[in-house]
């Protein structure tokens, strides 16, 4: 627990199975965490079988998709806090300190990857995608002035419930763009934002999200970034 509030962690999960256990062994040390809610979003390895091993939460999520398994993770977890996180090793559970602290004073803290001295060797962040990732933070900061933003990639993110309540029924996207969807209702329902930087590590095995089945390449880096803008463009104008 933290502040007498409970800490709830979402992993959402696709063909996890070598560092799966070893990232919800490593939230679960931290003295705070009271939850981990593992999301199956259709592995194909033995993610399954390794998340049952141990104390987290197993929740099978069958429409494909890194939002599709985020938000259900989201609805599953009792937690007062709910924090999102990727269980392949890029993240660590020892910034969960300092997401917890902003979140003392704010509604939701967003952890971003784009600080070059938080970027850790073997990382999955070119100079190209980390420019990338900054730019398209600052054009969503744009057409949705509330803060300013530098990455709308980043999983690691921390929300109080009394302020997901208000955002859920917004939340609807299955694919890799929940991230800037979750971004824009929140500047959208006036909840008071920080964005923090987190450590960002070599990835173990997969990823729904950012990992190298979307950015693994500079033309899918570009692709990506595309569609992204051109989301962001969409709900500007909707």
């Amino acid at each position: 627990m933290h502040k007498n509030k409970r800490v709830s962690i979402i992993f959402p999960v696709y063909n996890e199975g070598k560092n799966i256990r070893r990232a919800i062994d490593g939230f679960f040390a931290h003295p705070a965490v009271d939850e981990v809610v593992a999301v199956d979003n259709n592995s194909r390895d033995a993610s399954a079988e390794e998340i049952k091993k141990t104390k987290a939460k197993y929740v099978e999520e069958t429409v494909q998709g890194y939002g599709s398994a985020l938000r259900r993770g989201l609805r599953e977890a009792t937690g007062d806090i709910l924090i999102t996180c990727e269980p392949e090793g890029t993240f660590t559970a020892k910034d969960l300190d300092k997401l917890l602290i902003y979140g003392e004073d704010f509604d939701t803290v967003f952890g971003t990857r784009t600080h070059k001295s938080f970027i850790m060797p073997g990382a999955d962040m070119s100079t190209f995608r980390r420019v990338g990732d900054i730019a398209v933070g600052k054009f969503l900061g744009i057409l949705f002035p509330g803060t300013t933003f530098s990455d709308v990639g980043c999983t690691y993110k921390l929300i109080h419930r009394p302020a997901y309540e208000k955002i859920k029924d917004r939340l609807t996207v299955d694919s890799t763009y929940f991230q800037p969807e979750y971004m824009i209702r929140s500047v959208q329902h006036g909840l008071k934002i920080a964005e923090i930087p987190v450590h960002y590590l070599p990835r173990v095995g997969h990823s729904l999200g950012s990992g190298a089945s979307l950015t693994g390449t500079l033309w899918k880096t570009i692709v990506v970034g595309v569609k992204m803008i051109l989301f962001i463009i969409k709900e500007r104008i909707s």
